[in-house]
């Protein structure tokens, strides 16, 4: 996957704002926590590094799915952009600018739309043709990993590694085939990002 498509993939896990007490966890309970239905929005801190920046690029905004076959990512920092996944194809604004490209030119991309669509929608089944998934932890802290079973998605993305507590999806580690490992944080922990550009302590929230 190009660098102009790989931040999408958070854009495809939006986060619930619930709470949950068990102090046990299983695949099956996160992803039922993890399902809901459109419309809804979440906010967002991504952090992209690389070994060319001395700390993280980090990018500000909120991701919506307004509908259930609409996907909306808008970045308020360090620019302006809004990025929109519909009918096959993704549409990337800036300004009064605008560019529409197919997902057929990534479709590492279009697997991982179909995929999260079954994670949004709770369809177990389909998300484990995709994936291996295993879960570890408790209700309140727990971690989901997905690793693609597909060759031409692992060719691009190694793993996808994500962390919640109770119903709430809080970070999102993306793990590149080739490059630096890019982290999304949602929601409560997005809200606790603000003034902290330390990576470690950004790091820390991710993984609660």
């Amino acid at each position: 996957m190009t660098r102009r498509f790989r931040f999408l993939i958070p854009l495809l896990l939006l986060a619930p704002t619930l709470h949950a007490a068990s102090p046990e966890v299983d695949t099956g309970w996160i992803l039922a926590k993890l399902a809901r239905p459109a419309p809804m929005r979440t906010q967002f801190v991504e952090l992209r590094g690389s070994r060319l920046l001395k700390k993280p690029l980090r990018i500000e905004g909120d991701y919506a799915r307004p509908a259930n076959d609409t996907l909306v990512r808008q970045v308020r920092a360090p620019y302006a952009e809004t990025s929109t996944i519909r009918a096959g194809s993704v549409t990337i604004q800036r300004g009064t600018s605008a560019h529409t490209y197919s997902l057929d030119r990534a479709p590492q991309l279009a697997g991982l739309q179909n995929s999260f669509g079954a994670l949004l929608s709770g369809d177990r089944s389909q998300l484990e043709r995709a994936f291996r998934i295993d879960s570890e932890g408790s209700r309140e802290h727990w971690t989901l990993h997905l690793t693609p079973k597909d060759a031409r998605m692992s060719a691009y993305v190694r793993a996808l590694t994500l962390f919640g507590r109770g119903a709430e999806l809080r970070c999102i580690e993306t793990t590149p085939a080739k490059g630096d490992l890019q982290r999304t944080l949602l929601a409560g922990a997005a809200v606790s990002a603000a003034g902290i550009d330390d990576a470690t302590r950004l790091a820390t929230l991710c993984r609660g």
